[in-house]
C-alpha cells in the first residue's frame, strides 16, 4: 500500500466493521507460516498489529491493541467503583523529597532527570498521594479515602524483556486507601481483594491463584499477588495439595519430611538488626537457598537494606560501629534441617561474651523444594508452579503516613497517622500475560470481554454483496465485528488471519445463505460449569430454530442456523468465552 494513503487510513481505524485500515501495521509473511508455534507471544502482539516496540521496554499501541487495552481499563474501572473508590490522575513526575523521606530515593529502578535532579518518573504514587492527603487535613468523618486511578508509569528495567510482561514504561492501575484503624483498613483491604476476584473470575473467566506474597520495597506487613500460571512466567508459586495454601516461593514456608536427614554442612547468611548493634547469623544446609519467608516475622527488628548485601560488606558496617565489638550482640539462627552434628562454617569474631548470645532453633529459613510438608497444615505436601504476576495488594499500615506525617484527628481530637492500603494491577502487563498463555499454534484467544471484536465475518466467495449487507442489518449494534476486506487475500487466509487475531467467534456467509455458519476460535476456560448459556439456549430454542452444531475431527466446534438467530446465538455463546 502506497504511503500516501495511510494518513486517511489512520483516520478510519476505530471503524468496526472491517480492519482492512490496521492491516497495514500487520505482517503478511505470517500468512506463509504453517504453525505459530515457534513465534513468541510478544512478538505475534507485533506482527499482527496489536503493538509496535519502538525501543527495548517501550510499547506503541495500535488500534486493534488499543481496543483490547480501552475494554480492559473499562472492566478495571466498574469493579473499582462497585467497592467505592473515586478516580484521580496525578502527575508522573514525582518530587525527590518525598522519596527521601520513606527512603526510596536510591531505589536503582527510578528514571531521575538529568537536567532537574529533584524530580523521577513516578514508578507508584505511594508518596505523592500520601502527600496529598496530608496537605487536607482531613479527621475522621472524612475516613476511609479511597482513591484509584489508571496511567503510564516508568521503572528503569536493566533488561526489558517479553514484551508487555517487563518493560520500561507500562499501563497500571493504582489504588491507595486511608483509614482510622487497623481494623477499618483490613475491611478495605478485603474489599478490594474481592473486587480483584470479580475481576478475574467473572470478567476474564481466566483461571488464576492468589499467593501470600512478600511486600518487597513498597513494604507493609501484608500482601497477596494475583497469578495466571504458565510454564514461561517468571515467578514461582507453592500449593498445598491439602489445605490449598498458595504462597510466593519468597513467603513460602515448607518443612522436611519425616525421614529427612539432617545436613551434613551449614551455609551462613548473615544479617544486622536495625540499629546494626547485633549481628544475625543464619545457619541453613549448603546447596540449598536462603529464604526470609518466616525469619522476618520471628525478629521484626532485621534490617531490610542488609538482604540485599553480602556478607563482607554485612561484616564492614558491624566493625565500624563505635561500639566495642567484645559487647556486641550476636543472634544464631538454626534452620530445622540442622543438628549438632552438621558441620558450620568458622565464626569470623573470635573475641566475644557468651551471655550476649542467643539462640533461635526450628525455624524453616530455605525456600521450599518439590514434595516438602506445608507449613500451614503440617499434613499436604507443596508442589510448585510457574506463574505470571499480574496484580499485587498491600497492607501497608503506617509506613508512608508516619514517615511523610500523613495524619487525621480523631474522635478524640487527636492526630493519628493513617492505616494504608495500596493495591495494582498490571493493565498492560495483563495484555501481555493473556497472549502468553492464550497463545496457541493458529494465534491468541482473547477472553470476549476485552477482544477487540465480538466476532469476525468472512464472506466465502462469489457471495452476492447484497447478502452481506442484508445480513450487516441483522446485526446489533453492540457486537463489533471485524472483516477483512482485502481481495487478494484468499477466503481460507482470511479465516487463518482472523483465527491468528483471536476474536472469540468467526462467522463464515456462504452459498447457503440465510444460514450462517459460526467457527468457535474461543476457550472456555470455566470446566467446572455443569451447564453453558449457549447449552440453555440450545435446549430452549434448537430444534424450533433448526440449530445444529458439532465438533470435527480436529477439535473445531461449528454452529449452524438461520441469520434471524444470530444475535441470540452469538450473545449466548460469548458469556463463557
Amino acid at each position: 500500500m502506497k504511503a500516501r494513503n495511510v494518513p486517511n487510513l489512520i483516520q478510519k481505524r476505530f471503524k468496526s466493521s472491517s480492519i482492512t485500515n490496521n492491516l497495514i501495521f500487520s505482517n503478511h509473511q505470517l500468512l506463509k507460516v504453517k504453525t505459530l508455534d515457534d513465534i513468541h507471544s510478544y512478538q505475534l502482539l507485533q506482527d499482527l498489529g496489536f503493538i509496535h516496540q519502538s525501543n527495548a521496554g517501550i510499547t506503541h499501541w495500535l488500534p486493534l491493541g488499543l481496543k483490547t487495552l480501552r475494554k480492559l481499563t473499562s472492566l478495571i474501572r466498574k469493579r473499582m467503583e462497585e467497592v467505592g473508590f473515586e478516580e484521580f490522575e496525578l502527575s508522573s513526575l514525582s518530587n525527590k523529597s518525598l522519596w527521601e523521606k520513606t527512603g526510596r530515593w536510591n531505589n536503582s529502578e527510578l528514571y531521575k532527570l538529568k537536567n532537574d535532579d529533584n524530580f523521577c518518573l513516578a514508578p507508584t504514587h505511594e508518596e505523592e498521594i500520601t502527600e496529598l492527603v496530608r496537605l487536607q487535613n482531613p479527621n475522621y468523618k472524612n475516613l476511609p479515602i479511597l482513591t484509584y486511578q489508571i496511567s503510564r508509569k516508568y521503572r528503569y528495567e536493566k533488561r526489558p524483556r517479553m514484551g508487555l510482561l517487563r518493560g520500561r514504561e507500562f499501563l497500571m492501575k493504582d489504588a491507595y486507601s486511608f483509614d482510622s484503624s487497623y481494623n477499618n483498613a483490613m475491611k478495605t483491604y478485603d474489599l478490594v481483594n474481592s473486587a480483584y476476584y470479580n475481576f478475574f473470575k467473572n470478567d476474564l473467566k481466566l483461571p488464576f491463584e492468589i499467593a501470600k506474597a512478600d511486600s518487597g520495597d513498597i513494604g507493609g506487613s501484608m500482601s497477596h499477588e494475583w497469578h495466571f500460571l504458565n510454564e514461561r512466567g517468571e515467578d514461582t508459586l507453592f500449593k498445598c495439595d491439602s489445605c490449598g495454601t498458595v504462597s510466593n516461593v519468597e513467603k513460602a514456608v515448607s518443612l522436611p519430611l519425616d525421614d529427612f536427614e539432617f545436613a551434613k554442612e551449614a551455609e551462613v547468611r548473615y544479617l544486622l538488626s536495625k540499629d546494626n548493634e547485633t549481628l544475625i547469623s543464619c545457619y541453613y544446609p549448603k546447596g540449598r537457598v536462603f529464604s526470609t519467608g518466616y525469619l522476618l516475622e520471628y525478629i521484626e527488628d532485621i534490617d531490610l537494606s542488609t538482604l540485599n548485601l553480602s556478607n563482607e560488606k554485612i561484616f564492614e558496617r558491624f566493625q565500624s560501629s563505635e561500639e566495642d565489638l567484645i559487647l556486641k550482640k550476636f543472634i544464631r539462627v538454626m534452620d530445622i534441617r540442622i543438628n549438632d552434628s552438621t558441620d558450620l562454617p568458622d565464626f569470623p569474631i573470635k573475641v566475644f561474651q557468651k551471655n550476649n548470645f542467643s539462640m533461635v532453633t526450628d525455624l524453616s529459613i530455605v525456600e521450599p523444594i518439590e514434595n516438602e510438608i506445608c507449613d500451614e497444615c503440617e499434613e499436604g505436601k507443596l508442589h510448585s508452579e510457574k506463574a505470571i504476576e499480574v496484580g499485587h495488594t498491600f497492607y501497608l499500615g503506617t509506613k508512608y503516613s508516619a514517615a511523610l506525617s500523613a495524619k487525621f484527628f480523631s474522635k478524640d481530637n487527636k492526630p493519628e497517622f493513617f492505616e494504608m492500603g495500596c493495591y495494582g494491577i498490571g493493565i498492560s502487563r495483563i495484555i501481555g500475560a493473556i497472549a502468553e498463555i492464550s497463545k496457541d499454534s493458529q494465534g491468541f484467544k482473547w477472553p470476549a470481554a476485552i477482544s477487540p471484536f465480538e466476532f469476525s465475518l468472512v464472506v466465502a466467495p462469489k457471495v452476492e454483496a447484497s447478502n452481506v449487507e442484508d445480513f450487516k442489518l441483522t446485526v446489533n449494534k453492540s457486537l463489533s465485528f471485524n472483516q477483512i476486506e482485502n481481495d487478494k487475500i484468499s477466503f481460507g487466509n482470511k479465516i487463518r488471519m482472523n483465527k491468528m487475531l483471536g476474536v472469540p467467534i468467526i462467522a463464515i456467509i456462504g452459498k447457503e445463505y440465510p444460514i450462517i455458519e459460526l467457527e468457535i476460535r474461543g476457550k472456555r476456560w470455566e470446566q467446572d460449569k455443569l451447564k453453558y448459556e449457549y447449552e440453555k439456549l440450545f435446549e430452549l430454542n434448537g430444534e424450533e430454530w433448526n440449530w445444529r452444531f458439532e465438533i470435527n475431527e480436529n477439535g473445531i466446534e461449528k454452529h449452524f442456523f438461520h441469520k434471524d438467530h444470530f444475535n441470540a446465538i452469538v450473545e449466548s455463546l460469548l458469556k463463557d468465552l
